[in-house]
């Protein structure tokens, strides 16, 4: 699995994440958030498995919504490569990247939303090493 490490609000390991911009449809902003934090266009497959998760919004992400808003949906979406890849990170986003077997992924991000997404893949081979 590979994992970014966010700089702020504080620094965390995390998989590829965004927001819709106005308009947007989730599979758009799947691509180009994937694109934006790693640089990676059509090297995989990218899909949705079809879940979401409703979360409480960390009070350090408030500002980023409406007045009033606290609950955000999370869309799952997955991409597939067939081998490990060096990526480029949005570097006022990002400082790193690491590629981790499942489990290991599950345990170093932050988000219980994360974890829980990682935790319930189907089980599959590794991708060959970099």
């Amino acid at each position: 699995m590979l994992l970014i490490e966010r700089r702020r609000p504080f620094r965390f390991w995390q998989s590829v994440t965004g927001s819709l911009e106005n308009g947007e449809m989730p599979e758009d902003a799947a691509r180009r958030e994937l694109e934006e934090e790693t640089g990676l266009t059509d090297e995989g497959r990218l899909y949705t498995p079809g879940l979401s998760r409703q979360f409480t919004i960390d009070p350090r992400w408030l500002g980023n919504y409406a007045p009033g808003v606290r609950e955000n949906v999370e869309y799952e979406w997955r991409y597939e490569l067939a081998e490990r890849r060096d990526v480029r990170l949005a570097a006022d986003e990002h400082t790193a990247f690491q590629w981790l077997p499942p489990s290991q992924a599950a345990a170093t991000v932050w988000s219980w939303t994360n974890r829980d997404a990682l935790n319930n893949l189907p089980i599959r081979s590794a991708p060959s090493a970099m």
